[in-house]
């Protein structure tokens, strides 16, 4: 029986976060990542649409500098050890446009909250709800849009901008998201959604 929620859509202000579509996930050539062009493809409509907007816009890239960083997660997936400042890996996938106003927040874990700055840099830009895109859906968006609500926002997922190496894991978590977390919604919706073009003070 599912759980009965509220669909709360977003508030005045949305943000933009675009979880680790870099490319060490988003090229088959890496150990993490997957042919997702369909993904790339969504968040390049999102991203055009927030930035016609002068809404905020926040990339995660997961990076590490130290070895301790992140010891554990590292051991148990050795792939996330190429991920690192020198490397191409830790780049926005080059068919995204990263506009003069976005901000990266550099991550170790899976949310691109976890002990980073994101929730203070989106207090003060007045954001009051977000829109979460990336890879991977079971992994480091789902990470991200949970954490979201944890933090009191309201969390909206464009279908069509999120994406999984396994596709039954990517069903089942945005099924999950949907009951408990977060909206899901088709990319025309969540368009239709954001408010109308301004420019609002970054």
């Amino acid at each position: 029986m599912d759980l009965e929620h509220n669909s709360l859509g977003l508030g005045d202000k949305p943000a933009l976060i675009v979880v680790d579509m870099t490319r060490g996930f988003t090229d088959p050539a890496s150990p993490l990542g997957c042919d997702c062009a369909e993904v790339v493809a969504a968040n390049s409509r999102l991203l055009e649409e927030f930035h016609k907007r002068c809404l905020p816009v926040y990339f995660s890239t997961v990076m590490y500098r130290r070895d301790d960083q992140a010891r554990v997660f590292r051991d148990r997936i050795e792939a996330l050890n190429i991920l690192t400042p020198d490397s191409d890996w830790v780049q926005v996938d080059e068919r995204l446009a990263v506009g003069q106003g976005d901000v990266l927040i550099e991550k170790q874990w899976a949310s691109a909250f976890h002990k980073t700055d994101l929730d203070q840099r989106l207090r003060a830009q007045g954001v009051d709800s977000l829109v979460v895109t990336g890879l991977t859906t079971s992994g480091c968006v789902r990470a991200t849009a949970v954490d979201g609500l944890q933090y009191d926002y309201r969390v909206v997922l464009a279908r069509e901008a999120v994406g999984d190496r396994n596709s039954a894991a990517h069903e089942a978590n945005l099924f999950d998201l949907q009951a408990k977390y977060a909206e899901v919604m088709g990319l025309a919706d969540v368009i239709a959604l954001l408010p109308d073009p301004a420019c609002w003070q970054r």
